[in-house]
């Protein structure tokens, strides 16, 4: 999927995470959007006391702000594709058919998978 393809409120989630992962210096940043169109980004959690990947943080920061479903998720990641556990964080709030998409470090999104 190229760039130009994705819905500006796609590219937007993408480069949110992007931005998130750059500034923070974590292996993963990543960004959802909540049925009412607002935005939970975050980076990879890695405390010796909590783990948590960047997507499962910006999950929980939607459920914590009181999002009650997801339009889409995003995560940039140098791996080739999501965790299962993410999946269902995603799946979890948004339901299976939740597209998330999958970017590589320089932004380019790799591939979308339903999160289902």
């Amino acid at each position: 999927m190229t760039d130009s393809a994705l819905d500006p409120e796609d590219r937007k989630i993408v480069t949110l995470a992007r931005s998130a992962r750059a500034r923070n210096g974590v292996p993963e940043g990543a960004a959802v959007r909540d049925e009412t169109g607002r935005t939970y980004v975050a980076g990879t959690v890695a405390l010796d006391s909590l783990k948590l990947s960047a997507l499962r943080t910006a999950v929980a920061m939607a459920v914590a702000s009181g999002a009650t479903s997801l339009e889409a998720a995003a995560v940039v990641t140098d791996a080739e594709g999501a965790l299962a556990e993410d999946l269902a964080a995603v799946r979890d709030l948004g339901g299976a058919g939740t597209p998330v998409l999958v970017a590589g470090p320089d932004g380019a999104v790799r591939l979308t998978v339903s999160a289902g």
